[in-house]
This record gives structure tokens, sequence and C-alpha cells, in this order.
């Protein structure tokens, strides 16, 4: 974004890559599927860098409102400095930050998910997706909190999915009564309560009850978790892949 700037140039769009999508090493090939997709569709964007920071999601979600204001007052200033529009996040809790937690705090950007922004280069022409090696495999899509129940965001991805000419199959759980995969509001960086049975594990039953190839997600949080999931139940049976890595990896073989 500085470079932009020091050109006196303004990009398309700001891509907010998140702690996940920065850090986290399964995550980081979201991101570069996600990056390879913008410049398949000549979208002229840019990052922040080392200017970005934690939106302060699990820092709120925890309860520690006094540090999630002060990440995201820091934030905001970077932004608003920048004269940052449009942001896309391939993070549902970044996403939902950006779009519903900063306006209070004087942050008012036009924020999409990654799935909304894939669809909407697909239906401007921008984008052509093709089934490839994901043709005719049976696909079910795990709705992430923060991008279903929170922000009524269901259909975006699940129109990418049936355009790689794949068979989307539903959980019994899935858009309005969707299951967590158990990380979200902050659960993800703290030990499991005491129970019989983890969240993550009854969420992996469920898409085993139903045969997919791949379990789709559209969060980096429930990747991981849905990840574990598999290895505990189905290792080797299924496949867990971003909406983003399935489009940018169907036409590579």
């Amino acid at each position: 974004m500085a470079e932009y700037t020091a050109l006196g140039k303004q990009p398309e769009v700001l891509f907010w890559v998140g702690c996940a999508g920065s850090f986290d090493d399964r995550a980081k090939k979201i991101t570069k599927a996600f990056v390879k997709l913008l410049h398949q569709a000549k979208v002229e964007f840019a990052v922040l860098g080392t200017e970005e920071s934690c939106t302060g999601d699990p820092a709120k979600r925890a309860g520690n409102e006094f540090l999630f204001q002060m990440q995201a007052v820091t934030n905001i200033e970077v932004l608003n400095a920048y004269e940052v529009k449009k942001i896309v996040t391939a993070c549902p809790h970044c996403f939902n930050t950006l779009k519903n937690e900063y306006p209070s705090l004087g942050g008012d950007f036009q924020v999409m998910h990654h799935t909304q922004f894939l669809k909407s280069l697909l239906d401007e022409g921008r984008l052509s997706i093709e089934g490839g090696q994901f043709k005719g495999k049976r696909i079910t899509f795990h709705d992430p909190c923060y991008l279903g129940r929170a922000n009524d965001v269901y259909e975006a991805p699940r129109d990418l999915i049936k355009k790689l000419d794949a068979e989307l199959v539903e959980m019994k759980n899935c858009r309005k009564k969707g299951l967590c995969c158990g990380a979200g509001g902050a659960q993800m960086f703290k030990d499991a309560e005491q129970g019989n049975k983890e969240i993550n594990i009854e969420r992996t039953e469920q898409a085993m009850e139903i045969k997919p190839d791949i379990i789709a997600a559209g969060c980096p949080f429930c990747n991981t978790m849905m990840t574990d999931g598999v290895k505990n139940k189905a290792e080797g049976q299924i496949e867990v892949m971003d909406v983003a890595e399935l489009i940018a990896n169907a036409k590579d073989l």
C-alpha cells in the first residue's frame, strides 16, 4: 500500500491477509491461492504488509475490550491514512470485525469475504472457473459462523463450488443451522473444557455421514479444525480445502 501511495495510485481493493493467512503454514496456501486468482482476474490489489495488525477479534471475543479497541483504532488510523475504501479478506473473523465492529470506531469501509469477491469477478466475466480435477467430486461446504449466521453469506461459496461441475452435498447442519467448527470466540487459543467429545469431531462426523470427497471451507480457523477432525476420524479419505484453493487448483492438473 505504501508503494501504491508513493506512486500516487489507489488499488482497486486492499487484501487484508489476517494473522492466519500471514503466519499459519496451512493458511498461507489459501493466501497464495487467492492471490493467484486475483492475478488471473487482473485485479490491482495491495496489502498493508508490516503495517497490518490483528483486527482484535480474538481479544474482543475473549473479553478484552480494551485490547480490542487499541488494536482496532491503530488499524483504522492506518487504513484511513491510505484512504482505503474497499477491503477483501479470506478470514470471516476479520471480515465480520472490519465490517461490523470498526464503523463505530471511525472505520467505514466496504468489506467483502473472498468468496463474495470471487463471485463478483465471475459475474463480471473477469474470472473463469473450470471443473478440472474436481469435476463430479462430492463436495460439502462447512458454513463458518461469522460468514453464515453472523452475516447471512451462504450462497456465494456454494455458487463457486457448483461452477467446478462438482456435486454439492449438504450436511444435516448447514446454512442457518450450521454447526461451529469449535474455534470461534477465541476457543482456538485455549484448552478444551470438560466434555466427552470435541466440537470439531462432531462436525467431522456430520460430514462423514454424507461421504464427501472434499470438505470445502471459507475460513482458516474452520480449515484447521476440520483438518484435525479428519486426521482423527478419516485420514486419507477426505480432503479439506478452502474455496479459493479449489478454484485455483482446478486446472493445475
